[in-house]
């Protein structure tokens, strides 16, 4: 069944043709995904389908009564009231009453009030929404109902704006960069909530694994062409080398027919005939063809790097927290950290949102100073930094002079130079573009010009916090193919696998409380550990202390063989290895259940109360696996 027609679609902005002539339906349960280069219009032919902009052109049109969801690129909230006001902002009775029962739980409020909040869900049979709200909200992590919105980190943000999205239950859905700001998990429970058979999907995002697991389609804008391809990302990859292989061979074949077409044109007498005029018309069709321009640009990395010398940076006994230690708010960050980078290392540093990922960068930036402990920096360290703050720039600037304040000519290597607008015209950034003001530019162009401003310092120590957000893949793929020849040493906190799979040696581990732990392998082998770990447990592989206090000459100190454990260490361990697997099965019981519906308030609470429970024991015994495993000898 169609659920979406899109027919003859077309924007402008000012002499600016984003996308014209655009036609294609979506069926019942198919998922889509748009591809193509930042600035082409993929975020706003997604907002004139959701009917948040007007096309200049053309047509959309739903089929009767179906129910659509938008996810925004972007996700801001400043507001100050609670996660569960913004969860449920609809100004209906089934919501109001919710939202109502929901603060009297949480602020414990007095009898006569909590029984009228039950009463009232009660009456209006809210229970199996307040469920569902529960629900969304536990696999999304978010639990904390009253916690204030502006509070929430940048993918606790997105999570509950995705949750929001969900809680509609939409038949179509239109998602713009769904997975930027989250992890891993998140991302792979999105991924698992987008797969349901009857939801129709049609998104925008960079993230290559998460296409090949949830899109079966791929449509590519390029060359104001629409073309579709019935399969994951995977596929379009295969499919669009080939097609571009035939494409280039049949180019190469009008070419050389117009050469011999215009011989005849040339010779040919002034008094045409109609047989004449008519091989003239094929002529313009063949010339047309034959010179229409399918240069395909691609980014152009090449600067030069500073030597780098035998130090790079060093941490020792590193600690940093925020809040009052002696208090139970106290976050730590990093604890007792020690570590010391090299040259030609390419470290990936993972955990969940919030962390503290992003500080630790700090910290051995300098940015921040620690508690305890030390940074040292080497003599010949050139820092590049990019951040998740973005390029901080006036928004009446031109592109061209936001380069020229750094530099007017660039080195390259071998001795060569670049200008100002030579290098931005690498970037894709033409000449009349690059006189443009900065504010006109789309979110990943934005990022591709911070990219170009970071690079063009010549730095040989790079940190990249989340550099792939809003990038397209063309961009991500010159970027990979540049860090891999590169000789310098890259620290980047990413969630993007692909990327991360490509390009990192090893990882830096944020486990909570401070502890941080190095993994020998990829991204992917340290997930698939961590699931295989969760449903049954078994000892990770290569996994090192990066906290241990380095000696003098930069290694770390051997304290020994590990300690055995004892007996009642042992039989406890032997316990968490049978218990851990039926947590993690009674967890998804309780889940599904609520989510079913259909039962009483107090069942409902009892469900509530036994679930928070269940998760607190979870990570509790996972924690106390940890600790015992590191003992194994």
């Amino acid at each position: 069944m169609n659920v979406l027609s899109v027919e003859r679609l077309a924007k402008r902005y000012g002499p600016r043709q984003l996308f014209k002539d655009i036609s294609f339906g979506l069926e019942k349960g198919q998922k889509t995904a748009i591809v193509a280069r930042n600035g082409t219009g993929k975020s706003t032919l997604l907002k004139c389908i959701a009917g948040l902009e007007t096309p200049d052109e053309g047509i959309v049109t739903f089929n009767k009564g179906i129910r659509v969801g938008y996810l925004d690129q972007n996700v801001h909230m400043s507001a100050t009231h609670s996660l569960v006001d913004e969860m449920l902002d609809q100004d209906d009775p089934v919501t109001n009453a919710i939202r109502a029962y929901e603060h009297a739980v949480a602020q414990h409020a007095e009898q006569k009030v909590m029984q009228a909040a039950i009463d009232r869900m009660e009456e209006l049979k809210a229970w199996d929404h307040e469920a569902r709200v529960k629900v969304l909200l536990h696999r999304f992590g978010l639990r904390d109902m009253e916690q204030p919105v502006n509070s929430l980190s940048g993918g606790q943000q997105k999570r509950l704006a995705m949750a929001k999205v969900l809680i509609h239950a939409p038949d179509v859905l239109i998602l713009d960069e769904p997975t930027n700001h989250l992890d891993v998990h998140m991302t792979e429970q999105l991924e698992e909530e987008l797969s349901a058979p009857n939801l129709t999907l049609l998104l925008v995002t960079h993230d290559r694994y998460f296409l090949d697991n949830v899109c079966d389609e791929i449509i590519e804008m390029e060359f104001g062409e629409f073309t579709r391809f019935k399969g994951n990302y995977s596929y379009y990859v295969e499919k669009k080398a080939m097609l571009d292989e035939v494409r280039d061979a049949t180019q190469q074949h009008l070419r050389g027919l117009m050469r011999s077409e215009l011989e005849w044109v040339r010779k040919m007498p002034r008094a045409r005939g109609t047989k004449s005029k008519s091989r003239l018309d094929a002529f313009e069709r063949i010339k047309a063809d034959a010179t229409r321009n399918f240069d395909r640009d691609a980014v152009k990395i090449d600067v030069k790097t500073e030597r780098l010398g035998g130090k790079v940076i060093e941490a020792r006994n590193l600690t940093k927290g925020f809040g009052d230690p002696r208090t139970p708010e106290y976050k730590p960050i990093v604890a007792h950290f020690s570590y010391s980078l090299k040259r030609g290392d390419r470290i990936g540093i993972v955990g969940p949102n919030g962390i503290g990922k992003s500080t630790f960068l700090d910290l051995l930036t300098e940015r921040i100073a620690p508690d305890a402990g030390t940074v040292s920096v080497g003599d010949t360290v050139v820092l590049g930094t990019f951040d998740q703050r973005g390029l901080q720039l006036k928004e009446d600037k031109r592109i061209i002079d936001v380069v020229r304040d750094i530099a007017e000519v660039i080195p390259l290597n071998k001795g060569k130079t670049l200008t100002a607008s030579g290098l931005l015209e690498r970037f894709l950034f033409d000449k009349e573009q690059q006189y443009q003001y900065a504010s006109t530019l789309s979110g990943g162009e934005k990022r591709r010009l911070y990219l170009c401003t970071v690079l063009m310092k010549n730095p040989n120590v790079l940190i990249l916090d989340e550099p792939t957000n809003d990038l397209d893949i063309p961009t991500l793929n010159a970027l990979e193919d540049f860090l891999q020849d590169l000789d310098v040493c890259i620290l980047i906190v990413s969630h993007d696998r692909f990327f991360m799979d490509k390009l990192c040696t090893k990882l830096l581990v944020f486990q909570g409380e401070g502890k941080i732990k190095e993994w020998v392998g990829s991204y992917t082998d340290l997930r698939e550990m961590q699931k295989a770990q969760a449903n049954k447990p078994k000892q990770p592989k290569e996994v090192k202390d990066a906290s241990t206090p380095l000696s003098a000459g930069g290694k770390a100190q051997d304290d020994g063989a590990k300690r055995k454990l004892t007996y009642a260490e042992r039989i406890e361990l032997q316990r968490i290895d049978k218990e851990m697997p039926k947590l993690e099965k009674r967890k998804e019981e309780l889940l599904v259940q609520m989510a079913q519906g259909g039962m009483d308030h107090h069942k409902m609470m009892v469900h509530s109360i036994e679930l928070e429970k269940t998760i607190k024991e979870l990570d509790r015994i996972t924690d106390r696996w940890l600790e015992l495993s590191e003992k194994v000898s």
